[in-house]
């Protein structure tokens, strides 16, 4: 299955970030910690490196990723010239307050009141960019819901007397060229409903689990992971949680099962688990 989905307001927001980034300093691009290259939008890249702006990468939810593959991660983007990676979770105060005096150093120049640090908040849909302003703020002024793509505009806010924030709606690019990339987006919920299978989302991600985490779907579930494939899982989370169609002989619901696997994943109810590592990106490149 090849997953894709750019909502027409994406078109007018990749044109107005354009338009931004010749007035902005420092690009806080918010990436998902569990798959960070494939939560990298790449149109991003190329508007930021086009006006040559440094850039500040947070593998946001970092609670919820493996934090050894984090650690490889981080050490995978410092390496990058004009980069500076920070894993944390933009729910937690503290790990949002220090996103400011993160950027400060990328613009050493920006630093007061008539030069302020202009700086501006990118990513995919979903990823925590309005968490991350509203925390900054300290007050709620960008809509956060569970759904992707809640932002459909750009807002500019004072930090401080020397320091402005502009947040930018969530942002895909027009094709997803790998499907592995489509389906990881999906099981983070970046991607709207309508664009997906959930039992599709759900096959992938248990295929996923029983290679990298063996033995974490038999801890949650109950399931004999032995031998099975992804398909499989779900049947038999169903039969675990009782998920059956009504007047058909006790014939499992799979679709109300992927969304138990899915809900549970993003929500970190499965533990910490990364989708992707350098090398496992490499490799699929």
């Amino acid at each position: 299955m090849s997953i894709q989905w750019f909502p027409g307001h994406m078109t007018s927001a990749r044109r107005k970030a354009a338009e931004t980034m010749e007035f902005i300093d420092v690009v806080i691009e918010v990436l998902d910690a569990r798959l960070p290259e494939a939560s990298c939008n790449p149109m991003i890249t190329e508007l930021r490196l086009h006006r040559q702006r440094p850039c500040l990468k947070i593998l946001n939810k970092a609670d919820l990723a493996d934090p050894e593959i984090t650690k490889a991660w981080l050490n995978f983007y410092n390496k990058q010239a004009g980069v500076k990676a920070v894993a944390l979770s933009c729910k937690n105060a503290g790990d949002a307050a220090r996103v400011p005096s993160l950027c400060q150093p990328l613009a050493p120049h920006r630093d007061s009141t008539h030069k302020p640090l202009r700086m501006m908040i990118m990513g995919i849909p979903n990823v925590g960019k309005s968490t991350l302003m509203n925390m900054l703020l300290k007050r709620r002024v960008a809509n956060v819901g569970d759904e992707p793509a809640v932002t459909k505009s750009q807002q500019c806010h004072q930090l401080n007397d020397h320091m402005t924030l502009t947040d930018s709606p969530g942002l895909l690019w027009p094709k997803i060229e790998n499907p592995d990339d489509g389906l990881k987006l999906a099981t983070i919920h970046a991607i709207g409903r309508n664009a997906t299978i959930d039992e599709e989302v759900a096959e992938y991600l248990a295929t996923t689990l029983l290679a990298r985490y063996p033995g974490l779907l038999a801890a949650r579930y109950g399931v004999a992971e032995e031998g099975m494939d992804g398909v499989e899982v779900i049947e038999a989370i169903a039969k675990k949680r009782g998920c059956l169609l009504k007047g058909r002989g006790g014939e499992p619901d799979l679709e109300k099962a992927a969304m138990i696997l899915l809900t549970e994943y993003r929500g970190g109810k499965l533990g910490r688990i990364s989708l992707e590592t350098p090398g496992t990106r490499a490799a699929m490149l």
